[in-house]
C-alpha cells in the first residue's frame, strides 16, 4: 500500500484572498516505509508573500520569483500522487490551495483518498495540542531541524508522527540482529520472529555430559 505524505507552504492563509503555493513537498511510503522517492519544488506564486507567511517559511519574493510556476510542474505532481493515499496534517488547508491551483489551470480537483493526521490526533487526544510540533514532542520525534516550516522537513516529521498515530512502530531493519526475521503480517502489523537454531548431536551430548558432571558434583558437595 503506497501513500504520499504531503505538505505545502503558501503566500498566506486563504485562497479567497488570492494566496498561492510557494512550495510542495511529498515523500512516498510503501507499507509505512519510505521508498526514497520524493517530489519537491519551490514555486513562483506570481504575487507577494504576506509578512506572516514569510515569518513562517522565510521564502522571499526575490527567491521565489526565480522558481518554476505551478503550471510547469503540475503534470509531474499529478503523476507522482496518482492512485495513492495522501497523508496531510490539516488537509483542508493544503487541499484548498492545491485545488485552487488546479482550478486556475482548468484541471479537476484532487480526488485521492485523504488521511488527515490532524483529525486522527484530535480523535486520539481530545483537548490536547495537536500541532505537528506538539505531536513530535509527544512521540519524541526530533524536530530540532524545524527552525522554520519547510515542506520536506515537515513531511519527514509527519511520516514519523503518522506511524505513531496509527499505533505502528516505525519499521526499520537497523535495530534487528542477524538472527531475527522481519515480516509484515495482516493489518500491516509488524511482527518479529527469533530464528530457532537446533543443537547438533555433538552439542546435545556435551550438554548431557555437562549436566551429569555438575549434578553429581553438587549432590556430593
Amino acid at each position: 500500500m503506497k501513500e504520499i505524505v504531503l505538505d505545502t507552504e503558501t503566500t498566506g492563509l486563504s485562497v479567497k484572498d488570492g494566496h498561492r503555493i510557494v512550495e510542495i513537498g511529498c515523500i512516498e511510503l510503501d507499507n509505512l516505509i519510505p521508498t526514497g522517492k520524493k517530489f519537491h519544488y519551490y514555486l513562483n506564486p506570481e504575487r507577494k508573500v504576506s509578512e506572516k507567511a514569510f515569518e513562517v517559511h522565510g521564502y522571499s519574493d526575490n527567491f521565489l520569483s526565480k522558481q518554476k510556476k505551478f503550471n510547469e510542474i503540475v503534470e509531474e505532481f499529478l503523476s507522482f500522487i496518482n492512485g495513492k493515499k495522501l497523508v496531510i496534517h490539516n488537509a483542508e488547508f493544503d487541499l484548498a490551495h492545491l485545488n485552487h491551483e488546479l482550478e486556475i489551470l482548468g484541471k479537476d480537483k484532487i480526488n485521492n483518498e485523504i488521511i488527515d493526521t490532524l483529525t486522527l490526533a484530535r480523535d486520539k487526544f481530545p483537548g490536547s495540542s495537536i500541532s505537528l510540533d506538539a505531536l513530535c514532542k509527544r512521540y519524541r520525534v526530533d524536530n530540532s531541524k524545524r527552525v522554520q516550516h519547510t515542506a520536506l522537513i515537515d513531511c519527514n516529521l509527519l511520516a514519523k508522527v503518522y506511524i505513531n498515530l496509527i499505533d505502528q512502530k516505525e519499521p526499520t531493519l537497523n535495530f534487528l540482529k542477524q538472527d531475527e526475521k522481519f515480516e509484515t503480517q495482516k493489518n500491516s502489523k509488524i511482527i518479529y520472529f527469533k530464528k530457532i537454531i537446533k543443537p547438533t548431536l555433538e552439542e546435545l551430548k556435551k550438554h548431557k555430559d555437562f549436566l551429569k558432571k555438575n549434578l553429581k558434583k553438587n549432590f556430593f558437595n
